[in-house]
């Protein structure tokens, strides 16, 4: 029987990927039970076939490098809050964040394929995933830099984590004042003018159809939906929202000339 032959019949009796089982293949002498049972004790097998279950827990991390310069968010994925409270799962996306800080991946995929602990961090995953016992899974991560300043911000335990950047240097206070709001608030955008015209249009039309109804003139018809729509620019847009620490204040209110440039806000 050819290698390939056996590596096939090795991912079919236990779910494990091509390279796991070429590894347990080796290790086993090419025999396949043996195999099986090496990738059972890695706990290889046991993960693969969670593929299908729902990975909605876990923990989004943060964190800031290089001078307020740089700032790292990650999702990491469980079945459970459990075992996203879990000291492993936790060291995990600690070390996990560490590489995504050195060395800066591009993309999932080059994060994945990543030296951890004398294999891959895609490997490092299954294997613990097949030690703890559920699916687990990175879902996503982003790097955002500025020449101004970058504050990260975590809430309620890591489920909600912010990036928010400004383009002047030695604003860290007032980036993290920022960041806070954007936790609290979910923004949509950072001003009006970023919101496409079909969603502006969309919010016109309804409150146009809300005021005919309740049958107001025409002619203050418009003059109404004006106010309706800064409305709808106070609770989308980041700068026209009311400052969470001061209801009296907007955010442009607070920016002393600063300008937000950009944001990530994760959540689950």
């Amino acid at each position: 029987m050819s290698t390939l032959e056996t590596i096939k019949i090795l991912r079919e009796k236990s779910g494990a990927g091509m390279v796991d089982c070429k590894k347990a293949l080796e290790e086993s002498g090419n025999d396949i039970e043996k195999a099986v049972e090496i990738l059972r004790k890695k706990g290889i097998a046991k993960a693969a076939k969670r593929g299908e279950r729902e990975a909605g827990e876990g923990v989004i991390k943060v964190d800031v490098g290089q001078g307020n310069k740089e700032g790292y968010i990650v999702e990491i994925n469980s079945e459970t809050d459990f075992v996203a409270r879990n000291e492993q799962f936790q060291d995990f996306a600690n070390q996990v964040m560490d590489l995504i800080k050195e060395k800066k991946p591009n993309n999932l995929d080059e994060l994945l394929s990543l030296e951890m602990d004398e294999m891959t961090v895609k490997e490092k995953l299954g294997n613990l995933s097949g030690v703890i016992g559920e699916k687990l899974d990175i879902k996503k991560f982003n790097i955002l830099k500025t020449e101004g300043t970058i504050a990260v911000y975590s809430h309620m335990g890591g489920k909600i984590g912010v990036l928010v950047s400004l383009d002047k240097s030695g604003e860290n206070d007032l980036a993290y004042e920022i960041a806070m709001q954007i936790a609290a608030t979910d923004p949509k955008c950072i001003s009006p003018e970023e919101l496409a015209e079909e969603d502006v249009n969309k919010e016109k039309e309804i409150y146009k159809e809300q005021l005919l109804k309740e049958g107001k003139p025409e002619n203050i018809i418009e003059k109404i939906m004006e106010g309706k729509i800064n409305k709808y620019f106070e609770e989308v847009c980041l700068i026209k929202q009311e400052y969470i620490k001061e209801e009296k204040k907007k955010v442009e209110d607070i920016l002393g000339g600063a300008k937000v440039e950009k944001f990530i806000r994760y959540s689950m």
